[in-house]
C-alpha cells in the first residue's frame, strides 16, 4: 500500500489530476485505505468535480485522526483548494508538530498564511520549506510574491534568478504541461518586478521579443496572450488604463481572431465605462469565433444596462450554444457545465433587469438547484429579491454567498443594511479592498462598503476617509465635467423662456397621464413614488429613459439634418404635428407599462434638467419636485455606489461638484417656478418625514385623486425598486435620515465653496427662429411640386440659420429642377461639406454632375465614397432620387 501512496503523491506532484483520479479510485476500490480519500478528493477537485471533491473529503475527514504526517499533509490540499483555510492550518500543524522538518507541510502552511494576509508568518515556513527542499519552484515563485508584495525588489529578483536556474535542472523530471506552468509563473514574477520599478520600456521589449517567438513557432499563442493579458492587468492595477488598453488593442491587430485577447480587452474597457467600445470589440470577434460561449455572455453582460435587446440576443445565444455542447462533448464536461452556468445566469439577469421576475427566479433557482454554490445566481437572485423587497430572503442568499466567500458575502449583505459585528471583518475588507485589480490600486466598492459599516459603528471621521478614497477612485473613469453641465443649464433657461410657450401655444398634447417626480438624486424621490404608487389609480414605473430619449432623437435628428443645432436650442423648430407624434409616443410607451392606470410616474431625478420640454409635450403633466436639506443630499450622494460608469452621475463623486450642481439645480427650478407658475408641486421630504399623512394628502390632491389611507403603508407595497433607496423604502418613515450632515460637517467645505460660488456661464448666441418647420413645410411644398413656394420655405430657414445643410441641399434640388444646374449642384456641394455621411445627397451629386458633363468629378466623388457609409456618421434616411423623366423626389430628408 505504501508503494501505491507514493504514486498517488507523485502525480499530485506533477499535477496529472486525470491520471490520478483514476489510479486513487482503483486502490480506493482494491484497499478501502482511508489515507487514499485525500488524495482523492484533490483529483475531483481540481478536475472540477466540486460534489465528488466534497464527498470524498466528508469521507476522509472522521479519519484524520489516525493520519501519520504525511496523510495530514494530503488532506490540507483539498480543503485548502475548496476554500476551508482554517481548517487546512489545523491539520497541518498537527503534522507539522509530528514532522517539524516536512517541507511539503511547510509550504502548505506558508501558502495558508499567505492567503490570510500573515506575510511575515508565511515568509519564515516558505523559507524554511525552501531551505530544505530546494527544487519545488513553486515555493520560490510564492517567496518571490511575498517579497514584490513588500517592496523587496533585489530579493524578488534572487529569488527568481534561482528559480529559473533551478527549473532547468528539473526540467527533464517534469511532465510538459507542469514545466509549462512554472515557466509562465516565473515570467509573470518577472512582469511584475518590472512593472514594480517602472521598468515599462523593458517590459515591452520582452513581450515583443515573445511575440517574434511565437510568430517562428517557438512560442504557443496561448502563452503569449497570457503573457500580454497579464501585463495589461499590471499596467491597469498601477492605473495606467489608458496604456493597457493601447498595447492590447496593438497586438488584437496581429491576433485579430483570438477570443481571449478580445475578451481581456472588452472587460478593460467595461472596467473604465467604456461599453460602447466593448460591445463592438466582441461583435468584431464573434465574426472570428460565433461558436464562443464566454464571447457571447461577456456581450450579454456588457449590453445589459444600455442595450436591452442586444443583451437578450447575445445571452439566448450563450444558452444555445452551451446547451447543444453540453450534449456533444463529455470529455469537457466540466468546463461546458461551467459554461452552461454562466450562459444560463446572463439570461436570468436579462429577465431581471427588464423586470420578467418570475421568470427571472425560475432560471435563478434552476441554475442553484444544479449548482447550489454558484456565486453569480446567489448574487442575482439576492439583489432581484432585494429590488422586490423580499429582504429576508435576500439576506439569506447573501448569507449562503458569505459561507462560499466570506468578503463577497459581507459585501452583499452591507447593501442589504446588515453589517458585521466584528472590527476584524472590517480590517479583512480594507485589506481586500487595498488588493490591486483591474479596477487600479484600490476598489472603489468595497470602501463604500466600509465607509456605510463605519458609519454605522459612530465612526464618522474614518467613515468619510473610505467614503472620500472609494469617490476619488470611481471619479476617474468618469467624464464629468461641471463646466459643460452649467452651460447646458444655462442654455435650457434661455431656450423654454415665457415667450417660447406664448409663440407655441398649439403645441403638445391634453393629457394628465404622466406624472413627474423630479429632484436631486438622494433627495426623496423614491419615497414620494412609493407613496404614490399605493393608490389604487397610480402606477409607479420607476426610473424611466424616456424624455431623454426624446432628446438624444431630437439631437440625432438636427445632426441627420445638418442644421448645426442641438437640444435644447432646436425646440423652436418643432411643429405642432411634430409635437404631437412624439407626445402620444411617450404616451403610448406609459400606457403599456400600466394600462389601466388613471396616472403614470417617471420618476427619474434629473428630469428637473427637461421640465420645460414635459410642458412643451404635455402641457397638463402633474410634476412634483421633492426638496430636501441640501447638506443631506449631498452626503448622502457623497456616500452612494451609484457603480457609474458615465457622466450621468459623475457629479455626486466630488463634493465641489456636488456643491455646484445643488447651485444649478436651484437655480433651474427658481425658472421653471416663474416659468409655470403655480404648475409645480414642491415637497419637502423633511415635511414628509414629520408629517407622512398631510404630505401625502397634499401631494393626491394636487394630482387630483382621492385620499386612500393605504398610501401611508408605503413600506408594505410590493413593487420593484432598482434605485440606490431599495432598502429605505421597505422601513417606515424614519427620522435619523434628517441632517445627517451634522456628522461630517468638518469635511464639508468644498461642498459650502462649490455650492456658494458665482454662478457664471458662457455667452449664449441662440437664434430664434420666428415660426418653426420651414423644412419641413418646404419639402412638402417641393413633393406638390411648388418648387418656387418650397424654395422661399427653405430661404427662410436659411436666413436665420446658414448652415442649415438639409435646407442648403434642398434649395440645390430646386435649382436643380429648375434646370439650373450650375448653380444647384453648389448648393449641394456645400450642403454635403457639412453633412459628408448623407450617401443620398452624394448620389444626386453625382448624377447633377454626370448632367452637367462633369463627368471627372463624378468619378472621383463616386470613388470616395465606394466604401459605404462609416458606422458612426451614417443615418437611416432615404434621400433624393434622380427620377427617370430627368426630376428630382425627395424621400427621407425629413422622415423620422
Amino acid at each position: 500500500m505504501a508503494g501505491g501512496l507514493r504514486l498517488l503523491r507523485k502525480l499530485a506532484d506533477q499535477q496529472q489530476y486525470s491520471g490520478l483520479k483514476e489510479t486513487a479510485l482503483g486502490l480506493w476500490h482494491d484497499t478501502r485505505d482511508p489515507a487514499v480519500l485525500p488524495l482523492l478528493a484533490l483529483a475531483h477537485g481540481q478536475l472540477g468535480e466540486q460534489a465528488s471533491a466534497e464527498r470524498a473529503l466528508e469521507q476522509a475527514l472522521p479519519h484524520q485522526w489516525d493520519y501519520d504526517a504525511d496523510a495530514l499533509v494530503d488532506l490540507s490540499a483539498p480543503l485548502i483548494l475548496l476554500q476551508r483555510l482554517e481548517q487546512a492550518a489545523e491539520v497541518l500543524q498537527r503534522a507539522l508538530s509530528r514532522r517539524p522538518d516536512h517541507a511539503l507541510g511547510l509550504a502548505r502552511l506558508g501558502y495558508c498564511r499567505m492567503l490570510a494576509d500573515d506575510g511575515e508568518a508565511a515568509l519564515a515556513l516558505l523559507q524554511k520549506s525552501a531551505d530544505l527542499e530546494p527544487a519545488r519552484p513553486g515555493v520560490l515563485i510564492h517567496l518571490a510574491h511575498l517579497h514584490l508584495t513588500r517592496s523587496r525588489h533585489e530579493n524578488a529578483r534572487a529569488l527568481l534568478d534561482r528559480a529559473y536556474i533551478m527549473l532547468e535542472e528539473i526540467a527533464p523530471d517534469l511532465p510538459a504541461p507542469l514545466l509549462r506552468q512554472h515557466r509562465l509563473q516565473l515570467d509573470a514574477i518577472q512582469s511584475q518586478i518590472r512593472v514594480a520599478l517602472e521598468q515599462y520600456d523593458r517590459a515591452e521589449q520582452w513581450l515583443q521579443e515573445q511575440h517574434r517567438r511565437q510568430r517562428d513557432g517557438a512560442l504557443e499563442e496561448e502563452d503569449f496572450i497570457y503573457h500580454l493579458g497579464h501585463y495589461a492587468r499590471l499596467l491597469a492595477e498601477k492605473d495606467l488604463h489608458q496604456q493597457a488598453e493601447d498595447i492590447l488593442r496593438e497586438y488584437l491587430k496581429a491576433y485579430p481572431g483570438n477570443s481571449v485577447l478580445a475578451l481581456q480587452l472588452a472587460e478593460l474597457c467595461q472596467v473604465q465605462g467604456h461599453f460602447l467600445q466593448a460591445a463592438k470589440l466582441l461583435q468584431r470577434a464573434l465574426k472570428h469565433d460565433g461558436d464562443n460561449v464566454a464571447l457571447w455572455v461577456r456581450l450579454a453582460q456588457v449590453s445589459l444596462h444600455r442595450f436591452d435587446n442586444q443583451a437578450r440576443r447575445a445571452a439566448e445565444k450563450a444558452v444555445q450554444l452551451a446547451e447543444a455542447r453540453a450534449g456533444n462533448d463529455a470529455q469537457a464536461l466540466a468546463v461546458i457545465k461551467l459554461q452552461l452556468a454562466q450562459a444560463r445566469n446572463a439570461l436570468a439577469q436579462v429577465e431581471s433587469h427588464e423586470q420578467n421576475f418570475e421568470t427571472a427566479e425560475r432560471l435563478f433557482r434552476d441554475l442553484l438547484a444544479e449548482h447550489e454554490n454558484f456565486i453569480p445566481a446567489l448574487q442575482g437572485l439576492g439583489q432581484q429579491q432585494l429590488q422586490r423587497g423580499r429582504i429576508d430572503e435576500a439576506v439569506e442568499l447573501f448569507e449562503r454567498i458569505k459561507r462560499i466567500d466570506p468578503l463577497k458575502g459581507h459585501a452583499f449583505l452591507i447593501n442589504a443594511r446588515r453589517f458585521p459585528e466584528d472590527i476584524e471583518t472590517l480590517e479583512k475588507m480594507e485589506q481586500a479592498a487595498r488588493v490591486p485589480s483591474l479596477e487600479g490600486p484600490l476598489r472603489a466598492s468595497l470602501l463604500f462598503q466600509l465607509a456605510a459599516a463605519w458609519e454605522k459603528r459612530g465612526d464618522y471621521d474614518k467613515a468619510f476617509e473610505f467614503a472620500r478614497q472609494a469617490n476619488r477612485v470611481s471619479k476617474k473613469f468618469l467624464p464629468y465635467d461641471a463646466a459643460a453641465h452649467r452651460n447646458r443649464c444655462a442654455r435650457i433657461r434661455f431656450a423654454f423662456n415665457e415667450a417660447l410657450y406664448r409663440h407655441r401655444a398649439d403645441c403638445g398634447v391634453d393629457s394628465d397621464l404622466p406624472v413627474y417626480v423630479v429632484g436631486m438624486p438622494r433627495s426623496g424621490t423614491t419615497l414620494v413614488e412609493q407613496i404614490l404608487a399605493g393608490h389604487r389609480e397610480i402606477f409607479g414605473a420607476g426610473e424611466l429613459g424616456l424624455i431623454p430619449q426624446v432628446v438624444q432623437g431630437l439631437n440625432r435628428w438636427e445632426r441627420r439634418v445638418g442644421s448645426g443645432r442641438h437640444y435644447p436650442d432646436c425646440v423652436d423648430d418643432l411643429t405642432p404635428y411634430v409635437t404631437e407624434g412624439i407626445a402620444n409616443n411617450v404616451l403610448k410607451e406609459l400606457r403599456e407599462l400600466a394600462p389601466d392606470a388613471n396616472y403614470v410616474i417617471d420618476k427619474l431625478p434629473h428630469n428637473f434638467e427637461h421640465i420645460g420640454l414635459i410642458k412643451f409635450l404635455f402641457p397638463r403633466a402633474k410634476i412634483i419636485s421633492v426638496r430636501r436639506d441640501p447638506r443631506d443630499i449631498a452626503v448622502s450622494n457623497y456616500f452612494t455606489d451609484y457603480q457609474a460608469k458615465h457622466g450621468g452621475m459623475g457629479f455626486a463623486y466630488d463634493l465641489t461638484d456636488i456643491g455646484e450642481q445643488l447651485a444649478d439645480h436651484n437655480l433651474l427650478m427658481h425658472h421653471w417656478h416663474r416659468v409655470f407658475p403655480g404648475a409645480i408641486l414642491e415637497v419637502n421630504y423633511e415635511d414628509l418625514v414629520d408629517d407622512l399623512e398631510n404630505s401625502a394628502r397634499r401631494m393626491l390632491d394636487y394630482i387630483g385623486v382621492a385620499w386612500e389611507a393605504r398610501v401611508l403603508d408605503f413600506n408594505k407595497l410590493e413593487r420593484p425598486v432598482k434605485t440606490a433607496s431599495v432598502w429605505q423604502v421597505r422601513q417606515p418613515v424614519y427620522q435619523s435620515s434628517k441632517s445627517r450632515w451634522t456628522y461630517y460637517q468638518a469635511h464639508l467645505e468644498p461642498l459650502i465653496q462649490g455650492t456658494n460660488a458665482k454662478i457664471e456661464t458662457d455667452p449664449i448666441d441662440m437664434l430664434s427662429l420666428p415660426e418653426p418647420g420651414f423644412l419641413v413645410k418646404g419639402v412638402e411644398l417641393y413633393r406638390r411640386g411648388d418648387l418656387d413656394g418650397a424654395e422661399l420655405s427653405f430661404k427662410k430657414m436659411l436666413h436665420h440659420n446658414p448652415g442649415h445643410a438639409a435646407c442648403r441641399y434642398m434649395v440645390g434640388l430646386v435649382y436643380l429642377s429648375k434646370g439650373h444646374l450650375a448653380d444647384g449642384i453648389a448648393q449641394v456641394e456645400r450642403a454635403l461639406d457639412k453633412a459628408p455621411w448623407q450617401r443620398e445627397w452624394r448620389d444626386n451629386l453625382i448624377k447633377a454632375y454626370r448632367q452637367a458633363g462633369e463627368h471627372e468629378k463624378a468619378a472621383q466623388l463616386e470613388s470616395r465614397g465606394a466604401g459605404g457609409r462609416s458606422g458612426a456618421e451614417a443615418g437611416d434616411e432615404e434621400g433624393a432620387d434622380w427620377g427617370d423623366n430627368g426630376t428630382y423626389t425627395t424621400g427621407g430628408v425629413v422622415a423620422g
